[in-house]
């Protein structure tokens, strides 16, 4: 299983930005899709998850700002970042809890994209 993740770019502060990411290989079902971030010095950390039904949850200091959604027909899931503030540079990692076609489970990342936000 792998994951192509895109959009990631150079934006000015109060801009947008959209992240995808596709899950392609032996895949079963995707249960839960999510966005994780790294800025240098710091630990990852959650963005925002959003599980085959639709819920999600969303770190607080992206609420309001960042909305997660999926396609599960084309197992993709997609990060729209708006209000963009330069603490929300990082580099961004998608990852998908797969279900693989042996029905084995298998924690998936994606390369991760470079999200830098500067005036």
């Amino acid at each position: 299983v792998q994951l192509q993740a895109s959009g990631g770019g150079l934006v000015q502060p109060g801009g947008s930005l959209r992240l995808s990411c596709a899950a392609s290989g032996s895949i079963f079902r995707i249960n839960t899709m999510g966005w994780y971030r790294q800025a240098p010095g710091k630990q990852r950390e959650l963005v925002a998850i959003i599980i085959s039904g639709g819920t999600t949850n969303y770190a607080d200091s992206v609420k309001g700002r960042f909305t997660i959604s999926r396609d599960n027909g084309e197992n993709t899931v997609y990060l729209q970042m708006n209000s963009l503030k330069p603490e929300d540079t990082a580099v961004y990692y998608c990852n998908a809890d797969v279900l693989t076609t042996t029905q084995m489970p298998f924690d998936s990342w994606g390369q991760g994209t470079q999200v830098t936000v500067s005036s």
